[in-house]
């Protein structure tokens, strides 16, 4: 028998498959170009970036998790009882474990972008914890998100945003997401997330350049959707995976390099490459605990705890709503 898992789709913040072709040509026809790293997470995506945590060489997902396992009687007496958690970025839901193990929430909302890997995520947790009242919701939570209604007035809510995805904002939309949270999080809410911490070049660029090359295979499925999801006749393998730490912005950029002169098709539209120019899919932004804080205040929060690894690669915060705004 199938456990029930209570599904709310927003389907005003889902992008439709021509706002996908909007945007691919936006990108593509602009120069340089780029792509929107939301759109490596289809179910293949999500399963490519759940095999990247488990890495050698990622160290962000065993750093937070030991932050995570470390102090998690510290984390649950902060969040307190009865709470509501929500999980943004819900993918195989492992360091979520840990902290429904430890806080034991009155109800879970898991929220992603992609609806098949969300609800195999959450119907595990829900077979899992019998006790938890399981929610899901597919929402692009870079847009202002709404609890559902079944959720309102339910528990304090607590955001949990695990993996230092914020890095992946640039740092207008990183201010511009935790204002919306913000204004999500009620009276005795809190948002518990990762950050990852500046640090040597070496450490950083393995990270994001595996020797199985699983980061490479998740950057090229953005084209392999391109040419399945949208008709072109683009071919993923003509172009290589670079990714390299930019010191002057403290990010680690992920690129895509034509390795010849080509011309693409896409919507219609003739896209020419010469060969070594290259498609701009990701920014990893790095934070110092300073500078994070610094832009979660003008946000509107309040620091209320904060953790790093034994070997302070990572840091997980405990933020709340400040008053003062």
């Amino acid at each position: 028998m199938e456990t029930a898992v209570c599904f709310h789709d927003q389907q005003d913040t889902i992008d439709p498959c021509n706002t996908f072709l909007e945007d691919a040509i936006a990108g593509l026809t602009d120069s340089p170009k780029w792509a929107s790293p939301k759109y490596f997470y289809d179910h293949h995506g999500s399963e490519l970036f759940d095999r990247i945590c488990r890495q050698p060489e990622y160290y962000l997902t065993r750093a937070e998790e030991e932050i995570l396992t470390d102090h998690a009687e510290d984390i649950a007496r902060i969040i307190g009882p009865g709470a509501t958690l929500v999980e943004l970025g819900s993918g195989a839901s492992r360091k979520v474990r840990t902290l429904l193990e430890a806080t034991r929430p009155d109800h879970y909302l898991g929220v992603d972008i992609s609806r098949a890997f969300l609800l195999e995520s959450t119907r595990r947790l829900a077979a899992d914890y019998p006790w938890l009242d399981v929610h899901a919701s597919c929402a692009d939570y870079s847009t202002p998100l709404r609890l559902p209604e079944a959720l309102k007035g339910a528990g304090h809510p607590v955001a949990f945003f695990p993996g230092s995805s914020i890095g992946n904002f640039e740092p207008a939309e990183a201010l511009q997401f935790l204002i919306n949270l913000r204004s999500m999080l009620t009276e005795g809410g809190g948002l518990l997330i990762g950050i990852d911490r500046m640090k040597s070049p070496d450490i950083l660029e393995a990270a994001y350049n595996d020797a199985a090359g699983v980061t490479a295979a998740f950057n090229r499925n953005l084209l392999t959707r391109y040419a399945n999801e949208l008709g072109s006749d683009i071919d993923p393998e003509r172009f290589t995976h670079h990714a390299f730490l930019n010191q002057a912005h403290s990010r680690i950029e992920m690129h895509l390099v034509s390795q010849l002169n080509q011309v693409v098709m896409i919507g219609g539209r003739r896209i020419p490459f010469r060969e070594g120019e290259s498609i701009h899919t990701e920014n990893s932004w790095k934070y110092s605990d300073e500078g994070f804080l610094s832009m979660a205040e003008q946000a509107g929060f309040e620091s209320r705890a904060l953790w790093h690894d034994q070997n302070r690669l990572f840091s997980v915060h405990y933020l709340v709503r400040s008053e003062a705004i």
